[in-house]
C-alpha cells in the first residue's frame, strides 16, 4: 500500500519543479524612502476649549440655563445668574465643574451640569488646493481629509508632505507631517508648491 503513494508526491515535486523554471513578470514593491518628519506634539486625550467652539451646557431642571454657549475672543462663556465662566484651555469636564461650582454659590444648591461640544472651532487651509479658506472641524480629521474638504490638491500641490501650525497653551508651533497626520480644532495646513 505505502509503495503505490509514493509516486504522487515524487509527481507533484516534478509537477511543481517544472513551474520554477518559467519565468513570469513579477512585480517588486520600491524600497521605502526613509524620510524624517518633525511629529506634532502629544493630543491630550481631553479636547481643550478655545475661541470658537460652541457648547452645549445643561443644567438638568433648570430650563432657563441650559442653552448653547459660543466662547468669546476672551476665551469665556457668558450664563445668566452667574455671568462670564473661563472657558478657554479648560475640558468640557472642568468647565462643567466651574459652571456647577458657580451655581452652588448661593442660585443651586445641588446643581447638576454637563457640558458638550456643539461645533468645534473652524481650521484653516492654504496654498495649493482647489478652494483654500476655512472650513467646520470634524473629530478625527487628518490632513488628507481637509485637503478633500478644500476640493483637492491643485496640480501644482506638493503631495508627500504639508506643514500644520498648532496652538495651544504652551504657544504656537510649525510642524512638517506627512499626509495621514491628525489635525486638530484651529490648525492650519499649508499645502506647498513643487518646483518641477
Amino acid at each position: 500500500m505505502r509503495g503505490a503513494l509514493a509516486p504522487i508526491p515524487c509527481l507533484v515535486a516534478l509537477a511543481l519543479a517544472g513551474c520554477l523554471g518559467r519565468t513570469m513578470p513579477v512585480a517588486v514593491a520600491p524600497a521605502p524612502v526613509a524620510v524624517a518628519y518633525a511629529e506634532p506634539a502629544p493630543v491630550d486625550a481631553a479636547y481643550h476649549l478655545d475661541t470658537g467652539d460652541k457648547l452645549r451646557v445643561v443644567v438638568y431642571g433648570q430650563e432657563g440655563l441650559t442653552n448653547t454657549y459660543a466662547i468669546d475672543a476672551g476665551g469665556s462663556i457668558t450664563m445668566p445668574l452667574i455671568g462670564p465662566i473661563p472657558a478657554r484651555g479648560r475640558t468640557p469636564a472642568g468647565l462643567a465643574a466651574e459652571i456647577s461650582a458657580s451655581l452652588r454659590r448661593g442660585f443651586i444648591r445641588q446643581p447638576s451640569v454637563a457640558v458638550e461640544v456643539e461645533a468645534y472651532r473652524p481650521f484653516f487651509i492654504l496654498g495649493e488646493v482647489a478652494a483654500p479658506g476655512q472650513y467646520p472641524y470634524v473629530p478625527n480629521m487628518t490632513v488628507e481629509s481637509a485637503v478633500a474638504i478644500a476640493g483637492g490638491f491643485s496640480p501644482r500641490a506638493l503631495r508627500d508632505r504639508v506643514t500644520v501650525t498648532h496652538t495651544d497653551g504652551s504657544g504656537t508651533a510649525r510642524y512638517v507631517v506627512p499626509p495621514g497626520t491628525s489635525i486638530s480644532p484651529g490648525d492650519t495646513v499649508l499645502v506647498g508648491e513643487r518646483w518641477f
